[in-house]
């Protein structure tokens, strides 16, 4: 039988990221996605450019997906989830011309 141990450089867990921190990281993602320098051609650097932006996009969401469903974070923590989740629908309208999806 094979036993095999992990250990790591100092043997704690990573800290769990509050939801007011988790609001602004997305927020700061959101920025970043509004400042990748749009290409001029519509070729295949356009399509990289779409991928990253979704992309910066997706993150920002899944740091602020599941804090409507904490029943410990207040209510205007969740609020401010909710204007988040919005603002990244609006970035992508801004940004890329369309929806998320």
């Amino acid at each position: 039988m094979l036993h095999l141990i992990i250990t790591y450089k100092d043997d704690t867990m990573a800290r769990a990221i509050t939801p007011e921190n988790r609001i602004k990281k997305a927020r700061a993602l959101i920025e970043e996605a509004r400042k990748i320098e749009r290409p001029q051609s519509l070729g295949w650097e356009f399509f990289s450019y779409t991928a990253n932006v979704k992309d910066t996009l997706r993150k920002a969401f899944e740091l602020v997906k599941l804090i409507n469903h904490s029943p410990a974070t207040p209510e205007d923590v969740k609020a401010d989830a909710r204007a988040v989740i919005e603002e990244i629908s609006q970035a992508e309208l801004d940004i890329l011309g369309k929806k998320l999806g």
